[in-house]
């Protein structure tokens, strides 16, 4: 079997376990790649290649100047390539298990604390308390509706593509729930606290309809809606959030999953129990929660070095 036919299949392998259509994407182009330069060497078969051909590739993606981080995501791509063609029996196993890669750094979420999460909310509370009126224009629905998004991201911790492909038949205001599809389709009821469910309860009573006011078309029941009356995508919600952290003069960097690390960083600081803060979040492993873990100790030390009259002696380490 060629590589190329190989690529097709294990694409489709993964379409078929509802992998997303950015993974895909991503498997296909570094896996295409690898193949391409398999190929251009001499006696390169994708199917056996030598050590020195894999540390000849690994030299390659070096010099190309991508991370670490990177790499390592390029050789994970391609020991589940292998892993795939050794079950349908295309390979005699995976050249790559014996081959080491570059550890990833180790790097702590971005956190706002909960001042700087008020501080973006209060950037659009004005607008919104004027978008109240019976009247409301565009500005003022938008700005209903960017309060409501910001309260729910952080609410209920939510990835950007689930806030976008949020519906209303999954939102129950009353009981303080919305469900969602997270990653690998998997479906996890987030919860909502008073001020999201008020957030939201304004914007659909207020904000949704002035959007909508006349559109032609069905509508389909997405919650957040753009200007126009359409779904608001995930490229919308970024540039909104952009916008808004730079009127509150928020740090550099905050992102739509700067409200999810925050979400989960203050679940913990708050004492909820970690597997609690798995199951909102929708991590299939513990070990992917634990990094917040981290981040609350962080945050420890660091409250520790300003509030101890002594901590900030020099040689002074705080304890553990």
């Amino acid at each position: 079997m060629t590589g190329a036919a190989a690529l097709d299949g294990f694409l489709r392998a993964l379409e078929a376990r509802d992998a997303s259509a950015h993974t895909r994407r991503a498997y296909a182009t570094g896996i295409r790649q690898y193949l391409e330069w398999l190929s251009a060497r001499p006696g390169g078969g994708w199917t056996r290649p030598g050590r020195l051909a894999l540390r000849g590739y690994l030299a390659e993606l070096d010099g190309r100047g991508l991370s670490r981080t990177t790499i390592a995501a390029r050789v994970a791509a391609l020991r589940s390539f292998y892993r795939h063609a050794r079950r349908e029996g295309w390979v005699d196993g995976d050249p790559w298990a014996a081959i080491s890669t570059p550890r990833r750094p180790r790097r702590l979420p971005v956190v706002l604390e909960v001042s700087e999460v008020e501080q973006l909310l209060d950037t659009v509370a004005p607008v919104a308390d004027r978008g109240r009126a019976r009247d409301a224009g565009i500005a003022a629905a938008i700005a209903l509706r960017d309060r409501a998004v910001l309260e729910t991201a952080y609410a209920a911790g939510l990835r950007i593509g689930e806030l976008a492909s949020a519906r209303l038949g999954d939102l129950d205001l009353g009981r303080g729930e919305l469900r969602v599809i997270g990653k690998g389709r998997k479906e996890r009821m987030t919860l909502l606290g008073r001020p999201a469910r008020e957030a939201l309860d304004d914007y659909l009573a207020g904000g949704r309809p002035r959007l909508r006011r006349g559109v032609e078309g069905t509508d389909d029941g997405t919650i957040f809606l753009n200007a126009r009356g359409g779904p608001l995508g995930v490229r919308g919600l970024r540039y909104r959030l952009r916008r808004i952290a730079q009127l509150a003069g928020a740090r550099e960097g905050v992102t739509p999953h700067t409200l999810r690390h925050s979400f989960a960083s203050h679940l913990l600081d708050g004492g909820a129990d970690l597997r609690v803060v798995q199951e909102l979040l929708g991590h299939a492993s513990l070990g992917t929660t634990q990094v917040y873990t981290h981040v609350s100790t962080a945050r420890l030390r660091s409250a520790y070095r300003e509030a101890h009259p002594r901590a900030a002696r020099s040689g002074q380490t705080p304890p553990p």
